[in-house]
Parts: C-alpha cells; sequence; structure tokens
C-alpha cells in the first residue's frame, strides 16, 4: 500500500549538500580568523554529530580539548549558514538522482510530502528554490526543522513534529534517510525508513532499515516505490 505522506531528510537525503556545508564551514572558520580547517575525512567523523553549532562544540571539547564556551559558535554558525545559502544559490548542488521525479510524481499520486531534517528551515528553502525553482513551503506540506524542537537526530523530535504537523500516525508515512543517526530517530518515531546511503555516509551499517537502496532513481516513481514496498 502507498504511504499517505513520504517525509524527507534533507541534508545527503535530497542532495549530496555535505561538501558544500563543509566549504562553508571552513570559508566562515578563516572570516572569523580560526585555524581550523575540516578535512573530508575528520568532517565523515564530526558529522556523527547533527547540528552545526553542536558539531563545533565537539570539535572543540574533543579535538582541540577547549572550552566551547570559548569559541563564538552562534555567530559562527549564523554566517556558516549565510556563506552556505550562498554557495547552494550558485546551483552546484543538484538533487540526488530520482528524487525530483519521486517529489513530482509523488504530488501527482496525492501523496503528502514532509521534511524532518537536522539543519535550519533558510537551508532547506535555499536548497529547493535553487534545484526546484519554487520556495520549499510550495512543495512540502510541512517542514520539520532542527532548530524547531529541543533535540536532534537521533531523537525522534524532528519526526516527532512532522507527524504532529501531518496529523498521521507514523505507520502511515514512509521517511527517506542517508544517515545512522536519521534512520534512529525515524524508527524511534513509529516511521518505518528507507536508506539510501550518501558519499558521507556509505561506511555506516544500515542493517536495521526497513528498506536499503543504493540509488534513489530505483523508486523515482509512486509505481517503483510500491514495487519496492510489497515485492512481488
Amino acid at each position: 500500500m502507498t504511504p499517505r505522506a513520504l517525509i524527507f531528510d534533507v541534508d545527503g537525503t535530497l542532495a549530496e549538500t555535505e561538501e558544500a556545508h563543509r566549504q562553508a564551514f571552513n570559508d566562515t572558520f578563516a572570516e572569523f580568523g580560526l585555524d581550523w580547517h575540516w578535512g573530508r575525512d575528520l568532517y565523515r567523523e564530526l558529522l556523527k554529530t547533527t547540528g552545526g553549532k553542536e558539531r563545533m562544540r565537539a570539535y572543540a571539547a574533543n579535538h582541540l580539548k577547549i572550552d566551547p564556551a570559548e569559541i563564538p559558535v552562534v555567530e559562527i554558525h549564523k554566517r556558516k549558514t549565510a556563506r552556505y545559502g550562498e554557495l547552494i544559490a550558485q546551483g552546484n548542488v543538484p538533487l540526488r538522482p530520482g528524487i525530483s521525479e519521486l517529489l513530482h510524481d509523488a504530488s501527482h499520486h496525492g501523496v503528502r510530502l514532509a521534511v524532518a531534517t537536522t539543519t535550519n528551515l533558510p537551508n532547506v528553502d535555499g536548497l529547493i528554490r535553487a534545484t526546484l525553482g519554487v520556495p520549499a513551503e510550495e512543495l512540502f506540506e510541512v517542514i520539520a526543522a532542527g532548530d524547531m524542537v529541543r533535540n536532534k537526530k537521533p531523537a525522534p523530535d524532528v519526526y516527532e513534529l512532522a507527524l504532529d504537523g501531518l496529523g498521521l500516525p507514523g505507520a502511515d508515512c514512509l521517511a527517506f534517510e542517508d544517515s545512522l543517526n536519521g534512520l534512529n530517530s525515524a524508527q524511534a518515531a513509529g516511521i518505518p525508513c528507507l536508506v539510501s546511503p550518501s558519499a558521507y555516509t556509505d561506511r555506516d551499517d544500515f542493517s536495521a532499515a526497513e528498506f536499503v537502496i543504493d540509488s534513489f532513481e530505483r523508486i523515482s516513481r509512486i509505481d517503483k516505490l510500491n514495487t519496492l514496498l510489497v515485492p512481488a
């Protein structure tokens, strides 16, 4: 049976955005005169901490052994968000293959669309405007973002917020994720989860997921998704 709503993570799921985030962090660190530089291997490890401000605090405490209170985290993150928006607006970060087709086909078939993400609302809107040319709220009925909840993934808060907005039980929905934190968050909210690993999560263990696919192109239409959900 077709889920009544599809709930999407953003970073790594809708698009491979993490390199843009990493560049935005590094550019902003330089602007603030910090000698921080997050390489790819380090960033893969840092992504285990969800939330940009939380990630910076964890880096300061665990890698630099300094008090995160000594760093103007909020100010840095505000500028980093703006820098990320500038990078996304350049149009160099496309949606992952199959995502655009799935979003449009789901809408055509009356399947409701929502977002449950650790990132903030401006980042969601910037990505959708740059890739699909419309405001995010025009495409997604509900957008539950990380700055709207107390606890970020792997806590279920953001998915529970999305369910509240939809007015649906978790069992009637399907979550789309790329990370272990996201999978745990969705399942903790009672939502079955389909995982397609991204460039930064392809080494994670997703054996607990209800469905794992290598590419969203496999489910780029509702009939393809239904075939996966209910195998012949």
